[in-house]
């Protein structure tokens, strides 16, 4: 929540994450590896409780940003729910020990066979984004002698000033009901045999840097509220997404209070409790993605840093021009210089980093940070690469939470030809 809490400069020169040196944690799982601190985890959690205290309110993480057990095991044991957008994430959420009750499934696409594994783990709430799926829903439910408690998802078309490829609360987004059709599910829904009516939902994009759009949006959302209670309708619960955003520059971040204050005032005199769903301001700070430097390139017009992480380690700088900053693990005195942070995949778009004033030298150690969000989640075995091993520092000790892959698991479901 606040900028780089991670990681720390020892007097030895060496950075550490809580009480372990990073170049231990190298020696010990090799690179490249993500490193979680468990307690940057906790502290963001913490502030979202405490933002609020008093108010009846769930927060449910958003498994989608980083998905490894160890993750959610932490946040299950802290109290949270879970927002999850697929049949995938439900059965991670289990396997962590996340209770279902607490559980928003989400998602434009939700399958037949995701829909029945949800409606049999039970579920809190179902996300509703279209009127098909309604029918879908109401259908599965009345088969299996079960009802199905959902909102729907109202797209409120608020411009949430984002990156385009994270916004999701604009008319031409695929996300979510049209605001002017809502009223008219909601008595559909009420119609419908298998369903229970709980709540009604919106989130409006992700890395939201000023709370005025989730503000705006709320209000949007309360005047539809009061419409359908009117309608003789009861709902349980106002879902206002999540998409705090976090610093990766110079952003000037929002903390929990800060950000939820405005949305707070909106809806201070309801009855109905308060979702929220958030992930990258939980986990993106508390990860960093240590990597080690193979060679140091110098061109014409570019000299490279080549690392033995890649795009396909950490997919957010080649996706969306993302930027996370780059810290040298070890204090060098080599001549700084300044260098493109890149990989070995045989792309053009595979960096990790531009235009960067490090001081490096050939087996080096970097940091990159605020990679705990959408960096393992969205990773991949491109040009057969293993994924990257995954580590939870808490204290001063070290849990492997994913082995290292390796080459031969990529091809373990393959078969020659006869």
């Amino acid at each position: 929540m606040t900028a780089f809490p991670i990681p720390t400069l020892t007097g030895t020169d060496q950075l550490q994450l809580e009480s372990v040196a990073l170049s231990d944690i190298a020696a010990q799982f090799g690179t490249p590896t993500y490193v979680y601190s468990r307690k940057a985890l906790t502290d963001a959690y913490r502030a979202y409780e405490t933002a609020l205290a008093g108010r009846k309110a769930m927060i449910c993480y958003a498994v989608k940003a980083n998905s490894n057990l160890g993750i959610l095991d932490a946040f299950a044991r802290l109290g949270a729910g879970f927002d999850i957008v697929s049949g995938g994430e439900l059965q991670r959420v289990i396997a962590a020990g996340g209770d279902p009750a607490k559980v928003v499934f989400s998602g434009v696409g939700k399958t037949e066979a995701e829909m029945r594994l949800a409606l049999e783990a039970g579920i809190g709430c179902f996300n509703i984004e279209s009127p098909e799926e309604l029918v879908r829903l109401g259908e599965t439910a009345a088969t299996m002698g079960k009802v199905a408690p959902i909102a729907f998802r109202v797209n409120p078309d608020v411009d949430p000033k984002t990156h385009p490829y994270i916004s999701t609360g604009l008319k031409a987004n695929k996300f979510g009901v049209a605001y002017d059709d809502a009223l008219s599910l909601y008595r559909r829904a009420a119609q419908t045999p298998g369903i229970a009516i709980h709540g009604i939902a919106s989130h409006i994009g992700s890395q939201l840097l000023d709370a005025a759009p989730v503000a705006e949006a709320a209000e949007r959302v309360l005047a539809l509220v009061e419409q359908i209670n009117d309608a003789g309708i009861e709902l349980h619960h106002i879902d206002i997404g999540g998409g705090m955003g976090i610093r990766y520059e110079d952003e000037s971040a929002p903390h929990a209070d800060a950000f939820l204050a405005p949305v707070l005032e909106v809806l201070k005199d309801r009855p109905e409790a308060i979702h929220l769903e958030p992930g990258r301001s939980l986990v993106g700070n508390a990860g960093l993605l240590l990597t080690r430097v193979e060679f140091l390139k110098h061109g014409e017009e570019k000299h490279f840093a080549i690392v033995d992480a890649a795009m396909n380690d950490l997919a957010r700088p080649a996706l969306y021009d993302a930027y996370h900053a780059v810290v040298e693990v070890e204090k060098s005195d080599v001549t700084a210089d300044v260098y493109d942070v890149v990989g070995p995949i045989c792309e053009s778009g595979d960096f990790l980093a531009r235009d960067r004033k490090l001081a490096v030298r050939a087996g080096d150690l970097l940091a990159i940070l605020s990679a705990g969000a959408y960096g393992m989640t969205m990773a991949s075995n491109y040009n057969t690469r293993p994924r990257a091993a995954e580590v939870m520092v808490d204290g001063d000790r070290c849990h492997p939470i994913r082995a290292r892959e390796r080459v031969e698991d990529l091809f373990a479901n393959e078969q020659r030809l006869p």
